[in-house]
């Protein structure tokens, strides 16, 4: 009887190990699929992409500058160019919109920013065809609501430009540079109008446009007949027109070492596009952080904040707009009227118009 009691017992002791094996198995086994699960979620990074207009993502001015911001969401969040992570492409004409944009999202980046006005209607198109794709626009507002709209307070920073331009020139007499007439220029010029107004209005300013953001030949000869009118100090916002504006510029001073020309450079610090020699024409540069707005704009998307629908704007009190360090170029009795002036548009005291009329 002991030995059968025995038996029964080594029975029951190799049942219940092999239940207890079998339950430590489906643990482990469970254990091992919540942690598969857990390196799935762990892997997930956020993607975003870009895609120019014409000016192209090296046009000195605000695809170049959205393009830094991009670079440098991807530095701090330790994502590599390419697909999963934050690329770009570069649009020849306005038919290479849609194409790009579509050919983005086919390669599954999280968010994709439409740079300027011109790509509207194909941020507008694509919104409605992917309705669960995070789109964002710079210069322009898109009513759907998986796009963000980014505008900018560009009259703010042109009336500051205006001042030094009105306070610096020589012979009383300025010229504005636009690229194509849209609203975006159109604020630029106002500005510049109304700064230039504001500290002298007796200084005349000459105001043409190029047609065109990507033709700085245009740029260049719009330039000379400024100059040869007596133009001392050219403001441009015409994208990569405007390199043609400092082309003129720097021509001028290879030739002439005391010409007395000078050019105001847009949205990015454009003072090395101004170098000759030893001297440089760039007076100083009307910023547009359209590179801190990218970054703002794929930080919230990432942490699940994505603004769709939604329009936002930087001005000179969110420091969306600034003017750039002069480096000397403009005098200490201007540097201080200007941070008068700066000082009474961010306290409203000063409103800057949108438009000429």
């Amino acid at each position: 009887m002991a030995k059968r009691k025995f038996g029964l017992g080594l029975s029951l002791l190799l049942t219940t190990s092999a239940l207890l094996g079998a339950c430590g198995a489906e643990e482990g086994a469970v254990e091992e699929e919540e942690g598969a699960a857990e390196e799935v979620v762990e892997e997930e990074v956020f993607s975003v992409a870009m895609v120019t207009d014409v000016g192209g993502i090296d046009d000195k001015s605000f695809n170049q500058s959205a393009w830094e911001g991009i670079q440098r969401f991807g530095g701090d969040n330790a994502l590599e160019e390419g697909d999963g992570g934050y690329a770009y492409l570069q649009s020849a004409s306005d038919a290479d919109y849609n194409t790009n944009l579509n050919n983005l999202i086919r390669r599954d980046f999280d968010l994709v920013f439409g740079i300027g006005f011109l790509m509207e209607g194909a941020i507008a198109e694509i919104a409605q065809q992917q309705p669960e794709q995070n789109l964002a626009i710079i210069d322009a507002v898109v009513e759907e609501p998986n796009v963000a709209s980014v505008l900018f307070k560009e009259q703010e920073g042109a009336f500051l430009a205006g001042v030094a331009a009105a306070l610096m020139t020589e012979t009383g007499k300025v010229g504005f540079v636009g690229g194509m007439e849209i609203p975006v220029i159109e604020r630029f010029e106002a500005g510049f109008l109304a700064g230039v107004e504001a500290a002298d209005p007796e200084v005349e300013v000459d105001v043409q446009y190029t047609g065109a953001f990507d033709k700085a030949e245009l740029g260049k000869t719009t330039a000379n007949r400024m100059y040869s009118a007596g133009a001392d100090i050219i403001f441009h916002a015409a994208g990569a027109t405007g390199n043609g504006v400092f082309t003129e510029a720097k021509e001028r001073v290879e030739q002439d070492p005391d010409a007395n020309v000078w050019v105001i450079g847009v949205d990015a610090d454009q003072y090395e596009e101004g170098a000759v020699g030893d001297t440089n024409v760039t007076l100083t540069s009307v910023l547009k952080r359209v590179d801190n707005a990218v970054y703002d704009i794929s930080t919230l998307a990432m942490n699940g904040e994505f603004p769709g629908g939604e329009t936002i704007v930087y001005g000179l009190e969110d420091e969306g707009v600034d003017l750039a360090d002069s480096r000397g170029a403009i005098t200490e009795d201007v540097l201080a009227q200007i941070e008068e002036f700066k000082a009474q548009i961010v306290s409203g005291d000063i409103v800057v118009p949108e438009t000429v009329e």
